[in-house]
């Protein structure tokens, strides 16, 4: 992380490097200590917004969602900072005891959103049976359209927030049909291996930007997504999914200037519609798809764990992370 200065909180003359910067006044600060000394500026703002989204049912879940995870990531800024020392005087009230202060109404309005759901997007309230949308039946390789997706899914979201920002709307829906050759080139694939392994390569190719699950977290979440809150109610992650994609997609098509772009922001939504029809006539194919996708994430990471051992070894028989100059077998001798 870049430094933001210097800090505000040293003592004058002896100012270190800020590397943080209070979210609520924006003073920087360098350490556990300056931080505490600081006061609880940083802890009261994120509380705020907590509480204000909990309070206020009008706000979107994404914003409740984003409020969360800035508290989460403001936590884990406190807990780097405990880990690179200790300092002297005890914490006016750190981050870690908010759960704890919080009102017991304020604690049970919280509860009720994890276990209705309400932090994600909801299950669409009219979903189109698969006859008023196909003549025939479908192919039996349409289910493995849905990891694809559900990968490129996870992925445009962790990385563009939620994907509710009508600014970052062009760049999550370029990175989404990118990344997702089922949904941005049509692509058919043989087996949910197959799919994952189609958005994991474009990704590993640098053609989109990179996002903080990477290829093994996409694919675990796609098979969380895929396994939903259990047997009873298994599809509804999936559908809430394709539905705030179709969404999502309906609301760029409308911003989209040229008319390729909105010909194939419609035949990306289309296609999501249809996986969400398939989905709801076709629950009992999830678990299967979810098992794959595990396997796949398995996979993916033992591979990364073999290679990090390798490249361990490489670096202790080289003494260091670049191997040795070449040596010169053969000098010629000056003449």
């Amino acid at each position: 992380m870049e430094p933001a200065g210097l800090c505000g909180f040293c003592p004058a003359g002896d100012a270190q490097p800020a590397r943080y910067t209070c979210p609520r006044c924006n003073v920087p600060y360098c350490s556990l200590r300056c931080y505490r000394a600081h006061g609880t500026c940083a802890e009261d703002f994120y509380r705020d917004q907590v509480l204000g989204e909990l309070r206020g049912r009008h706000a979107s879940p994404s914003r409740l969602a984003g409020a969360l995870r800035r508290l989460r990531q403001q936590r884990e800024t406190e807990d780097e900072l405990e880990d690179a020392g200790p300092s002297p005087g005890p914490a006016p009230g750190g981050l870690s005891g908010l759960w704890e202060r919080l009102a017991p109404a304020d604690r049970a309005a919280f509860e009720r959103l994890l276990s209705r759901g309400e932090c994600a997007p909801a299950v669409p309230a009219r979903i189109p049976t698969l006859a008023s949308l196909s003549r025939g039946r479908p192919s039996p390789l349409v289910r493995f359209q849905l990891p694809n997706v559900l990968f490129a899914y996870a992925h445009a979201l962790a990385l563009y927030h939620g994907g509710d920002d009508d600014a970052l709307l062009p760049d999550f829906c370029t990175t989404l049909l990118g990344v997702s050759g089922a949904l941005g080139a049509q692509q058919v694939f043989a087996s949910a291996e197959e799919a994952l392994q189609a958005a994991a390569h474009v990704l590993e190719a640098g053609e989109h930007p990179p996002g903080p699950l990477g290829t093994r977290g996409a694919m675990r979440e796609a098979a969380r997504i895929l396994l939903g809150q259990g047997p009873e109610h298994q599809k509804n992650f999936t559908l809430a999914a394709l539905g705030h994609l179709a969404q999502t997609l309906g609301r760029a098509r409308k911003q989209a200037a040229s008319p390729e772009e909105r010909d194939r922001l419609y035949r990306a939504r289309k296609k999501c519609q249809f996986l969400m029809a398939w989905t709801n006539e076709n629950e009992a194919a999830l678990t299967p798809l979810a098992l794959a996708c595990a396997g796949a994430h398995r996979a993916q990471a033992a591979a990364a764990e073999e290679v990090a051992a390798l490249t361990g070894e490489l670096e202790r028989l080289w003494g260091g992370p670049v191997p040795p100059a070449p040596r010169t077998l053969i000098e010629e001798l000056p003449g």
